[in-house]
């Protein structure tokens, strides 16, 4: 005969850390309730069920529309690590998504994430760097970081975070420097790149090489990369284990060595040779390119070229049009007599 039993166990469906969601169009804007709700649990059950309705654009739109980014602000200021933690995760995958970033920069998202720069909580810092690096990807989310003064606590945090953060950092000054690079010369960023340089993480030196070849492009940049003595690591990088690393140091290079300073750091530092080797990899060999064409402007650059044109010639055939272009004005600088 069979009986009745009621199990201990809750259905297998069932997430005990996670708000219920409500059907239909009310999912939302009961979980928006319960974000502004006094009871912590209710607020943290909320949060964990946002994260996975985020990454959804539909839902990223819906929730901007009905207000959230202001119950999200107000709980960044959380006593509560979790809360805190979980409302910079969902703020982070909704800056993924291109209504999201517009939405930071119209409710001063910005502002209110870089007070948790010094949470005591390194996954809470994680998550706001990583909205910070999506936020950098647009124009508009560069000049917002800039607007708002985070150029300088951004270069200074460098040398305390934790490796990953460290990447994500590089990152969003990359990008913001290609914006505007003003606030970072200023703020002795060139000697911190420079020391990342020298980081055994394979990443952090990429990335570094990356931001130095971002505030190259002013000429403030250029002067300053070779008053610091950035050029003899860079061309060492060239002979770097990972592709990456080469592509960003040669494309660091080819800013750095429009200067006729620069130019004659590199050619003393022998970058001819490493660059040369570099021609023919796929990711380093536009910026191999470059770099070598620039050289070739100094007399003593364009002597020791002479004999290579072969190679130049052989890229003219990339399938590459950009890469063809540079081979052909390569060749031009390199054969040019006066």
């Amino acid at each position: 005969m069979a009986h009745a039993r009621i199990s201990k166990y809750l259905p297998p469906d069932i997430n005990p850390t996670k708000a219920a969601i409500a059907y239909g169009c009310r999912a939302l804007p009961k979980l928006n309730e319960e974000l502004n709700s006094e009871d912590l649990l209710t607020r943290q059950k909320a949060l964990m069920a946002l994260c996975d309705l985020m990454h959804d654009p539909e839902y990223v739109y819906e929730a901007i529309n009905l207000g959230f980014l202001e119950s999200l602000k107000s709980l960044l200021k959380d006593d509560d690590d979790v809360v805190r933690i979980k409302t910079t995760e969902v703020l982070y995958i909704m800056a993924t998504h291109n209504v999201g970033r517009n939405s930071f920069l119209e409710n001063d998202i910005i502002l209110a994430l870089s007070f948790l720069m010094d949470d005591p909580y390194a996954l809470c810092r994680q998550n706001l760097h990583q909205a910070f690096k999506y936020l950098a990807q647009l124009p508009s989310g560069a000049r917002g970081i800039v607007d708002n003064g985070l150029i300088s606590p951004l270069v200074l945090k460098l040398q305390r975070e934790e490796e990953k953060i460290q990447e994500l950092i590089l990152d969003t000054l990359a990008s913001c420097l290609q914006e505007d690079a003003t606030e970072a010369l200023s703020s002795c960023a060139v000697p911190f790149f420079k020391q990342k340089l020298l980081s055994s993480n394979k990443n952090i030196r990429s990335k570094a090489a990356q931001a130095l070849m971002a505030i190259s492009i002013p000429l403030e940049g250029k002067n300053q990369v070779c008053r610091h003595d950035v050029i003899p690591i860079l061309v060492q990088l060239l002979k770097d284990e990972e592709e990456e690393v080469q592509a960003n140091a040669a494309g660091a290079l080819m800013y750095a060595t429009v200067t006729t300073e620069g130019k004659y750091a590199a050619l003393d530092s022998e970058a001819i040779q490493p660059l040369l080797k570099l021609l023919f990899l796929i990711k380093v060999r536009l910026n191999a390119t470059k770099a070598l064409t620039i050289l070739a402007e100094a007399p003593e650059g364009r002597k020791l070229l002479q004999g290579h044109v072969f190679n130049f010639r052989s890229l003219e055939m990339d399938q590459n049009e950009a890469v063809r272009r540079a081979a052909h004005i390569a060749i031009k600088v390199i054969e040019w007599k006066p």
